[in-house]
């Protein structure tokens, strides 16, 4: 499972790789880069402290998350025939909500023991932060590019 777990990641950076050319075009896009990553390991952060101090149990949460994923996914698609700016900046934010207790969701449930398989558990939070990584590069080269 791991070798097939480096190609997905590899392939996942492949995918990346266009926005990140996009928004290194940006005369600020450096940093840009580099505040989407710095924001990124922040919610890591958040989400890893909250899963320790939480005492609840947040596993009646992951059906709500899947729920929301899929109707992001489907808005997403809908985007691409609809080509409107409101909806992906809309689209990009609930990504980034989401992703984000998705991230609680799969830290709490690794502390607690429910997730034994550790590739799964790599993916599935690996997959987390690709999607707020990605969001909030978007979010920042909508909003804080210059075409200098």
């Amino acid at each position: 499972g791991v070798p097939v777990l480096l190609a997905f990641t590899f392939f996942m950076g492949l995918m990346l790789s266009r926005l990140i050319g996009t928004v290194l075009g940006l005369s600020n896009g450096a940093g840009l880069i580099m505040t989407a990553f710095t924001g990124t390991g922040l919610i890591f952060f958040g989400m890893a402290t909250l899963s320790t101090v939480i005492k609840r149990d947040l596993s009646s949460m992951g059906k709500f998350l899947f729920i929301g994923m899929i109707m992001v996914l489907v808005a997403g698609i809908a985007n691409i025939f609809l080509q409107s700016s409101a909806l992906m900046i809309t689209l990009s934010v609930l990504t980034i909500g989401i992703f984000s207790a998705f991230i609680l969701y799969d830290l709490k449930r690794i502390e607690n023991g429910e997730e034994t398989n550790y590739i799964t558990a790599t993916l599935g939070i690996y997959l987390s932060l690709y999607n707020v990584f990605q969001s909030l590069l978007s979010l920042l080269g909508i909003f804080g590019g210059n075409d200098d």
